[in-house]
């Protein structure tokens, strides 16, 4: 597929760019008989007491659950178990997008596996495993040109794609929503909190970095905010100045395609949803000192990180996994403790309060997915059908069972810097 870029200044076309699809093309099963004989055995000792069925085609059956527990059908076992060898993490989640595996209910089979991730493997073996284990490439670094890049192989897709499972907000970051709830209600509710965290009304000189497509720009707009939101999506920023314009808001909303490092000017609020996740550990530091720069003195900024345990986040700070891969190049996230170790080494800024809402972000992603496959016409419409239909339909899954586990959680710091405004 191709979009257009757009100057930010001018807004008119410039040269034709092609997205890649990572899904495209996914090579057959790998031969590496040693490999796979290892995974087969590290996976029948993983699973012998999970809460799980597994089936095996011709009728073997493993795990530790019983009739109502979560079943996964192996299609393909010598397919499997050769891609859970050769690529481990990356080849278990490319075996369920091509159909080596399948299951009614993925992101209730992921579950299981999500809670025990840290005791899965043999603590021995994991450091085996972490030194044969690819390394992120160097061109996905967050450098300014590889995060330029990392955007715009995930959030220029397309619009429309993103609209097939977004609420009408086209809000894509995680709600407080709870079973049964109104998603894009929801989402205003934790747009409101982000905001109110930031002390943002009228005439607050608000900078967002990570535009999304708009609503939190729209949202602190009618405060009577004046907004700087800066993005390195050119499709985000096309979109969102479109939705600004509907409503009736362009002259106080400034849409920048601009990488925060670049950021100039002083501002009185800063907020960030789900944007620190896109940073890297190699720039958190410069990220938390650029929000200082940019605040005034007695300023106020509002962030919402998806976290982990931090153990998790030491043992796995180097891996490169199926989500890098195929769904998030350069992502990292990060935990409590690394975000507000930053904030006391690189700022003058304190965190004055956190909330918490990880069940309403696994809802959240419930809600994406039952969207997304209840839309499959419109899929087949842009061209995501097959292959790229299945990798979303896993992302979506994985990430709520990491949060419908406990492994995943997403946290609302409120910040101030210096003295009260």
């Amino acid at each position: 597929m191709s979009i257009t870029e757009v100057h930010p200044q001018s807004g008119r076309p410039a040269r034709p760019v092609t997205v890649p699809g990572p899904w495209e093309q996914l090579p057959p099963a790998p031969y590496s008989p040693f490999r796979a004989r290892i995974a087969e055995r590290l996976f029948r000792h993983a699973v012998r007491d999970l809460p799980v069925r597994i089936a095996l085609a011709g009728g073997e059956r493993l795990g530790g659950g019983g009739p109502g527990s979560p079943l996964m059908r192996i299609e393909r076992p010598r397919e499997f178990f050769h891609r859970l060898g050769a690529d481990g993490n990356i080849g278990f989640g490319e075996a369920y997008v091509v159909g080596d595996w399948t299951s009614p209910e993925p992101a209730d089979l992921l579950m299981p596996f999500a809670a025990r991730m840290a005791t899965l493997i043999p603590a021995p073996l994991q450091t085996l495993r972490r030194a044969v284990e690819p390394r992120q490439p160097t061109a996905e670094r967050n450098t300014a040109t590889g995060a330029r890049s990392n955007i715009h192989r995930h959030y220029d897709l397309s619009n429309d794609f993103f609209a097939t499972f977004l609420d009408e907000t086209m809000t894509y970051s995680g709600a407080p929503l709870r079973p049964g709830g109104d998603l894009a209600a929801a989402q205003l509710a934790k747009l409101d909190s982000m905001l109110d965290m930031a002390d943002v009304r009228e005439g607050t000189r608000l900078l967002e970095i990570g535009t999304g497509w708009g609503s939190l720009a729209i949202r602190a707009a009618q405060r009577g905010a004046h907004v700087t939101s800066l993005t390195l999506s050119a499709e985000q920023q096309r979109l969102a100045c479109d939705r600004i314009t509907a409503a009736g808001l362009a002259d106080r909303v400034d849409v920048r395609l601009c990488d925060y490092r670049d950021a100039e000017g002083r501002y009185d609020a800063v907020v960030s949803i789900e944007m620190i996740e896109a940073v890297g550990p190699e720039y958190w530091s410069t990220y938390f000192r650029t929000l200082d720069r940019l605040l005034v003195d007695g300023g106020r900024a509002g962030l919402q990180a998806i976290t982990m345990p931090h153990d998790r986040l030491l043992a796995t700070l180097d891996s490169y996994t199926w989500i890098h891969k195929y769904v998030f190049p350069g992502g990292r996230v990060l935990s409590v403790e690394a975000i507000e170790g930053n904030v006391a080494r690189d700022t003058a800024m304190t965190v004055d309060e956190r909330r918490t809402f990880g069940v309403g972000y696994a809802e959240t992603l419930r809600s994406w997915r039952h969207r997304l496959d209840e839309r499959a016409e419109s899929l087949t419409a842009l061209g995501f059908a097959g292959l790229p239909h299945r990798t979303w339909e896993y992302y979506l899954a994985y990430c709520e069972a990491g949060f419908r586990s406990g492994y995943l959680d997403v946290v609302q710091f409120a910040m101030r810097k210096g003295g009260a405004r």
